[in-house]
């Protein structure tokens, strides 16, 4: 399987923690390719720290629900504590994994949502995605990546949608 990730940083040395998570990574499967690095804007919360943003493709026959629970540790080890605040809100973190997609699997139970259900939503994932997997086909949306891309708006009003 392939499954397709997005890696988030906006405190410390960021492009430091997004490596130190794409190593942690690449001993979970093979391969483990890596798209270009995004900056972008928090997402969902007001900060003054931007984050980088970087895709990664990396292939495990490892089931879902046991990927999701390597990746938490992952972001554990890493140092990263939850990414919301005590009222649930979206907060500054060290690293973040996410699940965006895994090759054309529908998943939706309460612990697992793939693909992601904003990623359509969020041109930081959505521009690594498309450099990771360009023939990728969202599997409800009939849309590349890049097809999604193209469709967002050009103004920076929705940057706050929540998770």
């Amino acid at each position: 399987m392939n499954y397709y990730l997005n890696i988030g940083s906006n405190l410390g040395d960021r492009r430091d923690n997004l490596y130190r998570a794409v190593a942690a990574l690449s001993e979970l499967g093979d391969p483990c390719v890596m798209s270009d690095v995004v900056e972008s804007q928090p997402w969902g919360f007001n900060s003054d720290h931007a984050f980088l943003n970087v895709g990664v493709m990396l292939g495990s026959d490892d089931a879902p629900l046991a990927m999701l629970q390597q990746l938490q540790a992952i972001e554990r080890k890493l140092g990263s504590r939850s990414h919301r605040d005590a009222h649930g809100n979206y907060a500054d973190r060290l690293v973040d994994i996410d699940i965006i997609a895994i090759d054309d699997q529908v998943i939706d139970t309460p612990t697992l949502q793939v693909p992601h259900p904003r990623m359509h939503l969020r041109p930081f994932v959505l521009q690594p995605m498309a450099e990771l997997a360009p023939q990728w086909i969202h599997p409800t949306l009939h849309a590349t990546a890049q097809e999604l891309l193209d469709q967002l708006p050009d103004s920076d009003d929705d940057k706050n949608d929540p998770d």
